[in-house]
């Protein structure tokens, strides 16, 4: 707006007042304070995890559950005959499948939910505990039900290792873990006891995959009942192509019309850390008993089902969009990318935003599932089929 000819002009002004000054150095120490803290987390972030996440309590072994307790229904997330509240029956609103021509039973080890710190941490979670129960449930929904069109699906309560487990080299860690899958095994037992027959999927994340991975070398490779599995989702957990797969009795998937085989993938965007994912991958001999270090990590492309590769955005069939508390997850289509990179995880293109649990390093480990929701349900559907036919 010009001034008005022939009256005393603006004065302008091009001093700060003191208020001013002082709101401005204000506003400049928090943003030095915020770049300060994104750097030592940047540089520092897991060792600042470990520092809080592992428990400092001795290990304590746990005690036998009872010969029978997998044939109550209390202990199990989801189960065919639970029907009320069941999260593993969740689906998006407005989805429509075709049916299958024969269902299958599908056994699903969640993920950690299980996440304390400091004094009130121990090295399993406690059957009664509702808080990592709840949270349990909600991966169940959110991972779990992409299954839920081609079978039936089991998913157990157990008492799983805490996260701190895995962030330490500490023998309780392993301890821990040794202690949940034996509660894995049993249920996975009655589970076989319940469907006798008929085709198997077999599915995990994280520490679920952990566990599923040591089923299948214990209690399904070179037994009869790996002649029923249609396909094993072991996604969030390195799998080692070598040092591994022959000694779990299946083959990686090669392409999305291939049933009797396994895919993994574990899910980074751009620019990527891996190293913490692969010196755990690195430190330990795979299940042949051979050094994984050296080995090639398996990458299964999830939006392509193909070992390895890429696919563009526009090929995403569904990734679920959770971030809003106040309505339920939406299915999105053409939302993200994936592409297999030469470190044997997949990159999902630039940072997206899926909610605050993205790890350090660009690591979307938590929304595995998620951002290839749509995928994983139409790749079970043709392994599923690819089985039947054969």
């Amino acid at each position: 707006m010009r001034p008005r000819s022939g009256g005393a002009q603006p004065r302008i002004v091009t001093e700060s007042s003191p208020v001013a000054r002082k709101f401005l150095y204000v506003v400049a120490g928090l943003i030095v304070l915020v770049l300060a803290a994104l750097l030592v987390y940047r540089i520092w972030g897991m060792q600042l995890i470990r520092a809080v996440m592992v428990p400092r309590e001795a290990f304590t072994p746990l005690r036998p559950l009872a010969p029978n307790a997998y044939d109550d229904p209390g202990m199990w997330i989801a189960r065919p005959d639970i029907r009320k509240g069941n999260p593993a029956l969740w689906t998006p609103q407005g989805l429509k499948d075709a049916p299958v021509a024969k269902k299958a039973a599908v056994f699903f080890i969640h993920p950690t939910s299980y996440i304390t710190t400091f004094g009130g941490a121990h090295w399993n979670m406690r059957l009664d505990d509702k808080d990592a129960l709840n949270t349990a449930r909600r991966f169940v929904q959110g991972q779990a039900s992409a299954f839920n069109a081609v079978g039936d699906i089991w998913v157990p309560r157990y008492r799983q290792a805490n996260y701190g487990a895995f962030l330490t080299r500490d023998q309780a860690g392993d301890q821990a873990l040794a202690a949940a899958y034996r509660d894995v095994a049993q249920a996975f037992a009655a589970f076989l006891k319940a469907n006798p027959e008929g085709p198997l999927i077999l599915a995990g994340h994280s520490q679920g995959s952990r566990h599923l991975l040591q089923l299948l070398r214990e209690q399904v490779a070179g037994k009869p009942v790996a002649e029923r599995i249609a396909a094993v989702y072991a996604v969030g957990w390195p799998v080692s192509v070598e040092a591994d797969l022959p000694a779990l009795g299946l083959p990686a998937c090669a392409r999305r019309d291939q049933a009797h085989c396994l895919v993994s993938w574990q899910s980074y965007a751009e620019p990527a850390d891996p190293s913490p994912i692969i010196e755990t991958f690195e430190r330990r001999n795979g299940y042949t008993g051979r050094p994984r270090k050296g080995t090639h990590m398996l990458c299964t492309n999830p939006i392509t089902g193909a070992f390895n590769g890429s696919a563009p955005a526009s090929a995403n069939r569904g990734t679920l969009d959770s971030r809003d508390d106040a309505r339920p997850p939406r299915l999105l289509t053409g939302i993200v990318p994936a592409r297999c990179d030469t470190s044997g995880v997949l990159m999902i293109g630039e940072p997206i935003d899926m909610g605050p649990f993205t790890l350090p390093g660009n690591n979307y480990h938590v929304y595995d599932y998620s951002l290839f929701w749509g995928d994983v349900r139409e790749d079970a559907r043709q392994r599923l089929a690819t089985f039947l036919k054969s």
